[in-house]
């Protein structure tokens, strides 16, 4: 659970995080509470003899409308909800709610709910974006990305995004950086008033890749309230007087939280002059080997814009390019991210020629030889065939500049022919 000290040392943090415009304008703080669920999307539900029916889509519901009316009472507070009856809005609609709104703050109400038909799990846990880094929390993160596919919108939004891929997890990271710690300090106020307050067991908070607060430009987080599974969470959150306190707790953490924004308000800062570029383009070194890869091999970790240079009988491949310091560094952090460690920044002159020596086009290489029929053949009926080692090798043209090499690169592969390697030829 994220306690005092987690408090005390991001606090400093909080007007980073949260932009100053909004408070100086005297704007109200605004909330996006969104009801997990809804309409012919039940979620998590269970029947239980005395009970009942619990359904998720009506106890996050049920919360968040009381939640809203203990918010709206305070005129320093606006509430927008993403949905106040039984329906279901996409996921789609429920962000671009919160970013059109501008709101400083976005709170997702969700029920738990583990594999079994009892459950032994108990609690209450609260979940802010981030990378996955717990395997056990996967279930949840898979149970609550399963309604994306309900909406056609969400389908076409979110048809790319591979939540395996290095370079999607990473991509998220960065996006939500600066909002990671005050969503941590929200989600660790929650959990700490459950706890304090309702006397209930906290699973702490903890970061996820959920689709409901990926692209939220602010401050997220989403809480699972208890176990719909768990006898003794479902006959809590049910309740009328459960319902009530688990709102008093998310309202009491948000009081808390907005103090401690407004104590931080600070003048703004003069704006930065805007960044200049750099005399030399940089790419990002991630490893020099004698393998060849292709571009979707795994040992390029989910990684796109490799440039793969031949030098020496070793490939270097290096990722993006760019002539901005801020890129640079960006790029050199994404790679080591994606575990390649020992990665580094390497300059180049932008059109340099080479002294001695030039740059050709390695097309193919393997231990067989091209059919006189083959596409490759065809296509470049000049190409030039070497055998090393027992490996044909076939390179094509000579060019000065490494950006005649990339050019021609690009060109074949608007003709079809791709994974092709520059190759530096020293002599």
């Amino acid at each position: 659970m994220i306690r005092s000290t987690l408090y005390n040392k991001f606090f400093f943090l909080l007007t980073f995080f949260i932009s100053f415009s909004c408070f100086y304008s005297q704007k109200k703080f605004t909330l996006v509470l969104d009801a997990g669920h809804g309409g012919s999307d039940i979620g998590a539900n269970r029947n239980y003899g005395d009970i009942g029916s619990v359904q998720e889509k009506n106890v996050t519901l049920g919360i968040v409308l009381k939640l809203g009316r203990m918010l709206e009472k305070n005129k320093e507070y606006k509430v927008i909800y993403t949905r106040k009856i039984d329906e279901y809005p996409s996921l789609t609609y429920r962000t671009d709610l919160a970013n059109r709104s501008k709101a400083d703050l976005f709170i997702s109400v969700h029920v738990n709910s583990s594999p079994s038909k009892s459950a032994t799990a108990q609690g209450t846990e609260t979940f802010v974006q981030g990378p996955n880094q717990n395997r056990a929390n996967l279930d949840v993160a898979k149970a609550e990305n399963d309604v994306i596919f309900l909406d056609e919108k969400d389908k076409e939004n979110f048809a790319s995004y591979n939540p395996s891929s290095p370079e999607s997890l990473i991509a998220l990271k960065i996006q939500q950086s600066k909002y990671l710690e005050a969503s941590l300090i929200i989600g660790g106020l929650v959990e700490d008033n459950f706890v304090k307050k309702d006397k209930r067991m906290s699973r702490g908070v903890k970061q996820e890749n959920l689709h409901v607060l990926r692209m939220n430009a602010m401050p997220s987080i989403l809480i699972e309230t208890g176990f719909v599974n768990n006898y003794d969470d479902a006959h809590y959150i049910s309740t009328e007087e459960g319902q009530q306190a688990i709102a008093e707790s998310i309202y009491n953490a948000i009081v808390s939280y907005k103090k401690l924004v407004d104590r931080n308000v600070k003048e703004p800062e003069p704006e930065k002059p805007a960044e200049q570029p750099l005399k030399n383009d940089f790419r990002i070194l991630l490893m020099s080997t004698p393998n060849k890869y292709r571009d979707e091999d795994p040992a390029l970790k989910g990684l796109k814009y490799i440039l793969p240079i031949k030098e020496n009988g070793f490939y270097k491949y290096y990722y993006g390019t760019t002539n901005f310091a801020s890129v640079r560094d960006t790029n050199l952090k994404t790679a080591k991210d994606a575990g390649f460690r020992n990665s580094m920044a390497i300059s180049f002159v932008p059109n340099q020629t080479l002294g001695t020596g030039y740059y050709t086009l390695e097309i193919y290489s393997g231990k067989d030889k091209l059919d006189s029929k083959s596409t490759i053949m065809k296509t470049i009926p000049d190409i030039i065939r070497n055998k090393e080692s027992g490996i044909f090798y076939y390179t094509y043209g000579k060019y000065r500049s490494l950006e005649d090499a990339i050019k021609a690169q690009k060109d074949f592969e608007n003709r079809g022919i791709t994974n092709t390697v520059i190759e530096k030829k020293l002599k």
